[in-house]
């Protein structure tokens, strides 16, 4: 114990034990409480989930809206067979980033000015555009 400056006793608690003896207490009422509500009301299972069917309600976030919209489109290709529709939705995407990746190797023009790069320019507005509307259709789709 100590004594403060108006000859008071005080008394120190520590961090180590007290703090954390109390510390724990509350943690593992906590977890006891989880537990128990998880094990007499658990959650209720739905249908099986299937990879390959997506809710009608579910949407993803804006972001992601023109790779949403490609794999939808995608489906429209079923005529080419059953593998096409997965497979170009899929690697779709990824040959367009890999255009992008490899458009500056391309077109090696030592010239800054954009009118003097029309491919570089012309393949950037496209992409754009693109992204912009399947953005766009997938979110009012």
């Amino acid at each position: 114990m100590a004594v403060d400056n108006r000859g008071h006793k005080e008394i120190k608690h520590l961090f180590f034990p007290h703090h954390v003896i109390k510390q724990l207490i509350q943690i593992l009422l906590i977890i006891f409480i989880l537990v128990t509500l998880a094990t007499f009301l658990p959650a209720s299972l739905e249908s099986k989930a299937d990879p390959f069917t997506t809710p009608e309600h579910i949407k993803p976030e804006w972001y992601f809206l023109a790779t949403y919209q490609w794999l939808k489109l995608a489906e429209k290709l079923s005529f080419m067979g059953t593998w096409a529709p997965k497979a170009i939705g899929v690697f779709g995407p990824g040959i367009a980033l890999l255009f992008i990746l490899v458009l500056p190797f391309i077109d090696r023009y030592r010239e800054r000015h954009p009118l003097r790069r029309p491919i570089s320019v012309a393949a950037g507005i496209a992409l754009g555009i693109i992204f912009i509307g399947l953005t766009i259709w997938g979110y009012y789709s």
